[in-house]
């Protein structure tokens, strides 16, 4: 071992501020103070079940509990309030103008306008402002949100009619 580096030990008196019970122990300090030996520390005395039993170890246990079920029971509403069809619609934090258009339009739930997808397309398309990107838009953050997006086909597109130009030369519009 090196020379110079270890400290200074002492023989040390420790008494004991509780009960002022005295011993002697190896220190660096000459002198110690404790607040607790022991002869009073109720773990070396036999009384920490007396003190546990005062404390109240069953009631804590069942405030505990009561605390954790109330936490689940909000847990729950609050999930179920989630994919709740009375949600506003600021909630899909769509565009401005897509947002606005629903308001003017008197949608203002998601249950709402689950009800006018289920029309169709075409029924979100009519309302003034809420265009095709809105419609798409609104559709991904339904899904996102845990709702399911009611697929209709939309009415099959009436042909084109033929233009003037084509008819004229057919055969038939010769003769």
């Amino acid at each position: 071992m090196k020379t110079g580096i270890h400290p200074n030990v002492f023989e040390a008196k420790v008494t004991c501020a509780s009960c002022g019970k005295t011993w002697t122990t190896m220190s660096t300090k000459k002198e110690l103070r404790v607040d607790v030996c022991s002869n009073c520390h109720p773990f070396f005395t036999g009384e920490s079940a007396r003190i546990l039993d005062v404390e109240g170890q069953v009631d804590r246990f069942y405030k505990k509990l009561s605390a954790r079920q109330t936490y689940v029971e909000q847990q729950k509403a609050k999930e179920e309030s989630a994919n709740s069809p009375d949600r506003s619609i600021d909630d899909l934090v769509l565009s401005p103008r897509a947002t606005d258009a629903l308001k003017k339009a008197g949608i203002l739930s998601i249950g709402q306008i689950l009800a006018k997808l289920g029309e169709g397309n075409a029924a979100m398309l009519e309302i003034p402002g809420f265009g095709q990107s809105s419609l798409t838009a609104s559709k991904k953050k339904l899904r996102a949100l845990g709702f399911e997006v009611p697929e209709v086909p939309d009415a099959p597109k009436a042909p084109k009619a033929p233009k003037s130009a084509e008819v004229a030369e057919t055969p038939e519009a010769e003769g």
